[in-house]
């Protein structure tokens, strides 16, 4: 597994083989950064239920501020700060090593806003339905921002989950990635509340 594009393109990724880990193929991965574009460029990305990290890792090089890896196996967060250092990117990545639950509401309480989140977790169990669910009730998303999931062609996530909307869906095979951002009426609001608060 190889970083495709950006400032480290083709250099080679440290991986677990023996970890069961599904790694996103190469095809998606250039695809999904294809439709992100420039937006990658000083972002703020997340990259939850991050496994080796080859997502968050592809957005550093492709310019991205900073990137947040959260996964619950301890393995796995040692191969990204591995692959965080063979790359070079140590000052601008943190691993967070804890279940995505715990790690969303943590990522809160921290006051954490982030401009990309891109959610790949196991096939079919459930789990980006429940993240994109605990990401309604917790503010990390920024106004602008989208989050990206990676689910099986066959599973169904929800048009809406509280203030997040779908607005686009892309099928690559047996993948889709789903894109969500916040609605405009809640942008209006969060922007209402900054306005009393700077009055203030």
């Amino acid at each position: 597994m190889r970083i495709i594009s950006g400032s480290r393109k083709g250099h080679r990724l440290v991986e677990w083989e023996e970890s069961g880990i599904r790694p996103m193929r190469d095809f998606v991965r250039s695809a999904l950064f294809n439709i992100l574009a420039d937006l990658v460029i000083d972002a703020r990305f997340l990259d939850l239920f991050c496994g080796t990290g080859s997502v968050g890792l592809e957005a550093l090089s492709r310019g991205a501020r900073e990137a947040t890896f959260v996964d619950r196996s301890p393995k796995a967060c040692g191969i990204v700060r591995r692959n965080l250092d063979l790359l070079g990117f140590l000052d601008q990545g943190s691993v967070l090593q804890r279940d995505y639950a715990i790690g969303i509401d943590h990522l809160q309480r921290r006051g954490k806003r982030y401009d990309l989140i891109f959610v790949g977790p196991p096939y079919d169990r459930g789990l980006a339905d429940s993240a994109l669910r605990l990401m309604a009730e917790h503010s990390i998303l920024a106004e602008d921002g989208f989050i990206i999931t990676e689910v099986r062609n066959k599973t169904d996530l929800e048009d809406g989950y509280g203030p997040l909307e779908r607005f686009d869906r892309r099928r690559y095979g047996d993948n889709v990635l789903d894109f969500y951002s916040l609605a405009e009426s809640t942008v209006r609001e969060q922007d209402s509340e900054k306005e009393d608060e700077e009055e203030k």
